[in-house]
């Protein structure tokens, strides 16, 4: 129970920092943290992932779309198993978290009315989304490397020892 504590707050730490210090749009560690933490900690930690993420928009401002983007949160999350075998299949996962949320909160905009109901604004509201997903493809794939190490150093035994000693200082 100790150690679950200590990684929520982990999780907790490492999503408020990559949202709250400036950064470019949709450039956080939100789908990589949403992938990697099921493989690396268990599927456990997915409400730790939600509350998280509703503990940051407390401050940043709820949306319109909050449900829409906490939703795929948990698709990736649940996905996340059937790309856990390799490298290859991991990064591609990945990507496909960034794809999942693109589909998935985009769909919310368009639903929501901004563009009206119609094919063209359908398209218009995925056509004009797309220098958003840029940064959330590259931020996914940055972060995917860092998590990549940590999911590599998760399997030495020593990796326990290492969350425990990191975050009890």
């Amino acid at each position: 129970m100790y150690s679950y504590i200590k990684i929520s707050i982990g999780i907790l730490a490492l999503l408020s920092l990559t949202r709250f210090i400036p950064h470019p749009p949709n450039f956080t560690s939100l789908i990589a943290l949403s992938f990697y933490v099921p493989i690396i900690f268990g599927i456990k930690f997915l409400p730790i992932l939600l509350l998280s993420f509703v503990f940051t928009d407390l401050f940043i401002g709820f949306h319109t779309l909050t449900f829409f983007t906490w939703g795929s949160i948990c698709v990736i999350a649940l996905i996340s198993k059937y790309f856990s075998k390799t490298l290859i299949s991991r990064f591609t996962g990945a990507i496909s978290g960034a794809l999942i949320f693109f589909i998935i909160s985009n769909l919310g905009v368009w639903l929501m009315g901004s563009y009206g109901y119609t094919l063209n604004g359908f398209i218009k509201c995925y056509i004009l989304a797309i220098p958003f997903f840029g940064n959330t493809l590259v931020s996914t794939i940055i972060y995917s490397f860092i998590f990549e190490i940590l999911y590599k150093y998760s399997k030495t035994n020593n990796f326990n020892n290492f969350l425990i000693n990191l975050f009890s200082k």
